[in-house]
């Protein structure tokens, strides 16, 4: 997966039958010249046992792409910041690729932890490519749900890895230092987890361009 210019970009269950037959049978007392009278045997109804089946993230239901996913979410007023910066990078398009792409999506609450200085200037034409490497930071290849994600470094399409840490007894899951606030958001083309901060690269310039925006 690679977002950026370069950015190309259920479950099979088995159902196992369990048949059983039981006949009962049983026969009359004897009766002075009455024959014997026998009942026949009854058929039980036989029983299948039908596993669960867990949904996936490719599943028909998720009918929404990454792009109208984020947009959905942005007018609840979750991802309102994410979108802008989206659009800024000019990454919409990617978005809407075949994928799959799994992406760690701040919220509107985690874009604002960032300073404000430092949000205004990444949304800055003169900034695009290091908002493009913001963003690229934030997706990796495949759709990966909480399940399948474990510990260990992972290679962002970005270039650089995040640290994953699963604990599996806490039920919890962070990306750096961000944590996964809510997992496995499907998305037609890729899967969502939502995180708390903003993931940013490694040697991410603390000062960027600030020319003023044309008006």
């Amino acid at each position: 997966m690679k977002l950026g210019k370069s950015i190309v970009g259920k479950a099979l269950f088995n159902i196992i039958g369990i048949s059983s037959l039981v006949a009962l049978s049983a026969c009359a007392q004897p009766v002075t010249e009455t024959p014997t009278a026998t009942v026949p045997p009854v058929a039980q109804t036989p029983i299948t046992t039908v596993p669960p089946v867990t949904p996936t993230p490719n599943s028909t239901i998720a009918t929404e792409n990454l792009a109208e996913l984020a947009k959905s979410a942005a007018s609840q007023g979750q991802f309102k910041t994410l979108i802008r910066a989206v659009q800024a990078a000019g990454l919409t398009e990617q978005l809407t690729a075949p994928g799959p792409y799994t992406v760690f999506a701040p919220t509107d609450a985690a874009f604002s932890a960032l300073p404000k200085a430092t949000l205004d200037q990444l949304l800055q034409p003169a900034n695009k490519q290091q908002l493009v490497r913001l963003l690229a930071y934030h997706a990796i290849p495949g759709g990966i749900t909480s399940q399948q994600l474990t510990s260990g470094q992972v290679k962002t399409v970005e270039g650089s890895p995040v640290k994953i840490t699963v604990d599996r007894a806490s039920n919890s899951i962070t990306v750096n230092n961000a944590k996964v606030t809510q997992p496995d958001i499907p998305a037609s083309n890729g899967i969502v987890h939502i995180v708390d901060q903003v993931l940013l690269p490694p040697n991410f310039p603390t000062s960027l361009n600030t020319t003023p925006t044309p008006r």
